[in-house]
């Protein structure tokens, strides 16, 4: 079980780690930690995994892929995302080893789908980088967060999931620009390797091990463990599963927006726009979250946020017009990575220094529920020839996990801080 110590460094990576290193550690601040985060997710995850989203349809005109292979390279990515996930529950690394780690693969997998090697090998990148994405994730989480409550400022911890969002942005008005501009695939996903290296290396000399501190483990380590114990108990299994239906519930929107934009919308020169309204919602709802005091329960901006992203996923279900999809958007982005911070937020309130396993227990029920979601969108469209009634069972699940938010705060209220 990692400690406090275990989650920053371990003995040897710290006598690794130069003087020049753990200067720069103590001497970055709060902000500089809370940009490193955002600019790490917004590598791993807003290019290394959700770029694929608008250069497929680049794909499909070079003829380089079909729909069919396309939708397996989506899927295979979400089970790499569970798979690393899953991994984090298990081991006990490093955490600025395996953001650095995941930070250079990143910039290795989005060049190799620039190369040729077919499906066989676009198929083992997209896993890998799927795999990448969820340890990143899960340890610049951890490592931020950590670093941010040392540092007296935990509430820029919203700030770091922004990064997503803005990388969604990015990528989607870049590849759009380069749709105008007659690019072929190839060459999107060697700009967007160029980006990666660029902003991986801006970051990089944030990202190191910090000094112990000087109290003796025998004696921090044990009080650590007492007033935040890891236990798998009824409460910490319920936000798991409550968080598992955050990714049901957005992975249909997230993937076949564009899609469904263009069947209720034939001919409109706003469908590749929805997918940027969504990843500019995802960047203001995680700034936003970084306004929202600690004393707050999260359980209750969770709550709030699922509901909120449910309405927005429903939207577009009741209202499929250019403002409807606009406000569908907007609204489904918002929430989106602001109850990422809120839930990682709950996990350290309930195991403290062990929290990276609970955060990797959470993200694999996520990662599940993405798997789930469009297997049954696609069940659900040949059956009934749209997508309204895949979208209303997303919009439910979404639902149903407010509901349980809100009888978690019931079932266990906020306890008064131990002097």
């Amino acid at each position: 079980m990692p400690n406090l110590h275990s989650i920053d460094h371990e003995p040897g990576a710290t006598a690794g780690t130069g003087l020049a290193a753990r200067t720069m550690a103590r001497k970055a601040g709060p902000v500089a930690v809370a940009l490193a985060g955002l600019v790490s997710l917004a590598v791993v995850m807003g290019i290394g995994r959700f770029a694929f989203t608008p250069l497929l349809p680049m794909m499909l005109h070079d003829g380089s892929v079909t729909l069919q292979q396309g939708g397996w390279l989506a899927t295979v990515n979400y089970i790499g995302y569970f798979a690393g996930a899953a991994l984090c529950m298990f081991i006990r690394p490093d955490a600025v080893r395996m953001v650095r780690r995941g930070l250079v693969a990143t910039v290795l997998l989005t060049l190799g789908m620039a190369l040729p090697g077919g499906m066989p090998a676009w198929s083992l990148w997209r896993a890998a980088a799927g795999v990448v994405s969820a340890v990143v994730m899960v340890y610049t989480a951890a490592w931020c967060l950590q670093r941010l409550s040392e540092q007296g400022k935990p509430e820029l911890g919203g700030l770091i999931f922004c990064g997503p969002g803005l990388g969604i942005v990015v990528t989607g008005l870049g590849t759009s620009g380069m749709v105008h501009a007659g690019w072929h695939a190839d060459y999107g996903w060697l700009a967007f390797t160029a980006l990666a290296a660029v902003l991986s290396a801006a970051v990089w000399r944030v990202f190191v091990a910090e000094p112990a501190p000087a109290q003796p483990a025998s004696v921090q380590q044990p009080a650590a463990a007492e007033s935040h114990p890891a236990r798998l108990d009824i409460q910490t299994w319920t936000l798991t599963l409550a968080y598992g239906l955050a990714g049901f519930g957005y992975i249909i929107t997230a993937t076949f927006l564009p899609v469904i934009a263009r069947q209720a919308l034939p001919g409109t020169i706003w469908a590749d726009l929805f997918w940027p309204i969504f990843g500019a919602g995802v960047a203001v709802g995680a700034f936003l979250a970084t306004r929202v005091g600690m004393a707050h329960d999260s359980r209750t901006l969770l709550a709030l946020s699922y509901g909120m992203q449910a309405l927005g996923v429903a939207i577009a279900v009741v209202w499929p017009t250019v403002a409807g999809f606009a406000l569908s958007s907007l609204l489904a982005g918002l929430p989106f990575t602001a109850l990422v911070a809120f839930a990682m937020r709950e996990a350290r309130r309930l195991w403290g220094p062990h929290a990276p396993r609970l955060m990797g227990l959470m993200t694999a029920s996520y990662g599940l529920g993405q798997i789930a979601g469009p297997p049954l969108a696609t069940a659900l469209v040949a059956r009934t020839g749209g997508f309204a009634s895949s979208l209303a069972c997303a919009a439910a699940a979404l639902l149903l996990g407010a509901l349980v938010f809100a009888w978690m705060r019931r079932a266990w209220p906020p306890q008064p801080p131990r002097s």
